[in-house]
């Protein structure tokens, strides 16, 4: 008798979808972001014949989609539920691998595991069909959800008013104070988001100072981040501390490493956070030791997917740490994996970070209805598996977009100096 849930066969279909002109510590976003999403066809019944699918997403850079499709070639026979095996597979594949980059950050976050960042859209797809043979959404498999909605932010970028030769898009330019309210305002008026977080690392720290108190003075009840990518100096990093004491929720990685963290929070009052210096859980034990930071950023993309982010979560409370999550230009597979993910961790208690509102909104590759917000957050889908099915005519559509756009990896700082050729991503700036 056959064995339901057996990999027959794993598809990989690189997209891009437009993006804003949304500024940051190396540059500027593309005109496109770059995902894939991963397809795994299982076996559904006990004689072999019919199938389903599960659901994945990831980081859209070539060398990525190497290392994804290096693995792919090997899953088939595997079992959905032995994800144990799936990772084993992982780490064969890439011993050897010399290939650089495929970070999907434009080298934000470099230090992150390859092998954690490949497994993470196969185990997700694989939790997917285990919802859906199961006939329970992934948060059940989980553990079980703990919150019915999940929070998240108003996420802010200094942007242009368009990208250079295209016409202005909907939020037009936010180079100053006034511009980020304007944006803030607009964001919270669509989805009631409550929290605030700034994307830094712009301007001069004095002017992003003044940027939050004008938040602050704007949405006085909102807890205000500010993100500037280790753009600082300690001694810059601690006189921004210090202006903005008591009026931040947290401070996320305003200076390099571990080390950089670690004596900017042996001065700073506020917490501390981080998606760049600690981002693999090697990174933990030097962290801990040094109390270097006070709330982890977890994403499930390159944490190994979202079971090891959760054991991420169990760390975390052992040493009195909080738990946030970060995000990355995404579409709707990797949204409801961060939504289950963060309904089942009940630790994750910060409202998560998410680029949704920068994306178009006719802009895709699952069916529309079901992800659905509510009043700053998304309703936990309660659909078997991740509860979101493929449209396979948008994928078609954001495939070619792909094929047409010439773009092959994510670099904020190469498209950035196209327009101001003296521009330099090196750090500390300030």
């Amino acid at each position: 008798m056959a064995q339901r849930g057996i990999i027959k066969d794993v598809v990989i279909t690189p997209v891009a979808f437009h993006d804003m002109p949304l500024l940051n510590a190396v540059g500027v976003h593309e005109p496109y972001a770059l995902r894939s999403i991963i397809e795994i066809i299982a076996s559904s019944d006990d004689d072999d014949k019919a199938t389903l699918y599960g659901l994945g997403e990831s980081y859209g850079d070539s060398t990525h989609l190497d290392r994804l499709q290096k693995v792919a070639t090997q899953l088939k026979g595997a079992s959905v539920y032995n994800t144990n095996h799936i990772y084993r597979i992982c780490i064969n594949a890439m011993q050897g691998d010399t290939s650089t980059g495929g970070d999907g950050m434009a080298g934000l976050v470099t230090t992150a595991s390859v092998v954690d960042k490949v497994f993470s859209p196969f185990e997700v797809a694989c939790l997917d069909i285990q919802g859906k043979l199961a006939g329970l959404p992934v948060s059940e498999l989980l553990g079980g959800r703990v919150r019915d909605k999940v929070e998240f932010s108003a996420y802010l970028f200094y942007k242009w008013a368009g990208h250079p030769g295209q016409p202005d898009d909907e939020y037009g330019a936010a180079l100053d104070a006034e511009g980020l309210v304007r944006q803030a305002q607009k964001i919270k008026d669509e989805y009631g988001f409550k929290a605030i977080k700034v994307k830094g690392g712009v301007f001069p720290p004095a002017e992003e100072v003044a940027a939050i108190r004008a938040l602050r003075a704007a949405f006085p009840d909102s807890p205000l981040r500010l993100d500037p990518n280790a753009a600082w100096s300690v001694e810059t990093s601690n006189w921004v501390a210090r202006e903005l004491a008591g009026v931040l929720e947290y401070l996320e990685d305003p200076a390099d490493r571990i080390e950089g963290m670690a004596a900017v929070a042996r001065e700073a009052t506020m917490p501390l956070a981080t998606n760049m210096a600690v981002v693999a859980f090697s990174h933990l034990p030097p962290s801990i030791r040094q109390d270097a930071v006070q709330v982890i950023l977890s994403d499930h993309h390159f944490w190994g997917g979202l079971r090891r982010s959760q054991t991420l979560g169990t760390i975390c409370a052992t040493w009195g740490m909080r738990l946030s999550m970060h995000s990355n230009s995404h579409l709707g597979i990797s949204l409801a994996a961060m939504t289950h993910l963060a309904a089942a961790t009940p630790n994750l208690d910060y409202a998560c970070d998410t680029h949704w509102p920068w994306k178009r909104r006719d802009e895709d590759v699952v069916i529309d209805g079901a992800l659905k917000w509510a009043d700053g957050g998304l309703l936990v889908p309660t659909a078997p598996g991740l509860g979101v099915e493929l449209d396979r005519e948008r994928l078609a559509k954001l495939h070619q977009q792909y094929l047409d756009c010439g773009l092959t990896k994510r670099d904020d700082t190469t498209y950035m100096q196209k327009f101001q050729p003296d521009y330099t991503a090196d750090v500390p700036r300030w």
